[in-house]
């Protein structure tokens, strides 16, 4: 055996990383963000299309995404039309379900609550979930705001933006860092989430409500009309899922047991090199 091979692997100290606040929103997120969604599905498959302005279209065309069955020669099939471009998505959109027994809805009931069509119950498992939500993200804010996670973790620095080149190309070789705080790319990451894709996602639900808009009749100028606002509301629920399969991917290129351990104890192991301070767990 080399000297090498006797050495142990050197390991970097366990520093207290997550507060309870972080942790305990962290995960009341992650699941209300699960209801959201398939709740979300539900509703938008009463009527699949989304539109830009005020209303939508019957004697003009305003549509950005329709999902719907049509008759051909060979039978039903699904079709998804993305801005005049028509695709067949029979099997996952439009058209699903087997051959004896099909399902003609926008998404399949595979990936909505409930799994068949039920508006009013979807409607309040997505309002429950989402003034859910709106609750744990204030209590993280006031709480960040006060043990400084906010100011030191999350908001960029001057620092954080020179450093992003470098730290999007260690990313992308796979060369990960685990340090005290969060990487740059990281930051700008949880700043985007936390400070464009949250708010303009509650935003926009206040939006579609008849009786916030009878209260707050700015949010439709702000937002372009009520169709306008279920399209944005929309795409910040796609960037919202890609932003969770980035943010998996990463947990497990970076060891998912770190990372888990830091999400339910705290405490996250540091790589080697880095100086310990007190309060530290070797």
């Amino acid at each position: 055996m080399t000297t090498e091979e006797k050495e142990p692997q050197a390991k970097g100290p366990l520093v207290y990383r997550q507060s309870v606040w972080t942790r305990v929103t962290h995960w009341v997120w992650a699941i209300c963000l699960f209801f959201l969604l398939l709740s979300g599905l539900q509703i938008f498959n009463a009527h699949p299309a989304l539109y830009i302005g005020q209303q939508s279209g019957f004697e003009f065309e305003n549509a950005v995404l329709e999902i719907g069955a049509v008759n051909t020669p060979e039978g039903p099939r699904g079709r998804t039309t993305v801005f005049g471009q028509t695709f067949d998505t029979t099997g996952v959109l439009g058209m699903s379900g087997t051959a004896e027994a099909p399902q003609f809805v926008g998404f399949p009931g595979a990936v909505t609550i409930p799994s068949f069509r039920d508006l009013a119950t979807g409607r309040v498992v997505h309002f429950f979930f989402g003034w859910v939500l709106v609750a744990a993200l204030f209590v993280w804010f006031l709480a960040s705001f006060i043990n400084g996670h906010l100011r030191r973790d999350i908001v960029p620095k001057g620092s954080d933006i020179s450093g992003l080149p470098k730290d999007a190309v260690d990313h992308a070789r796979l060369r990960l860092h685990h340090g005290r705080s969060y990487t740059p790319l990281q930051k700008l990451s949880y700043f985007a989430v936390f400070f464009v894709l949250f708010p303009l996602i509650i935003l926009t639900g206040l939006t579609m409500s008849p009786g916030m808009d009878a209260a707050w009749p700015w949010l439709l100028d702000v937002f372009g009309g009520r169709q306008t606002a279920r399209t944005i509301h929309f795409g910040v629920m796609v960037l919202l899922v890609l932003f969770f399969i980035v943010h998996i991917i990463m947990v497990l290129l970076a060891g998912p047991l770190n990372e888990l351990r830091s999400m339910i104890t705290g405490w996250y192991r540091t790589s080697p090199g880095t100086p310990a301070e007190a309060g530290d767990k070797p």
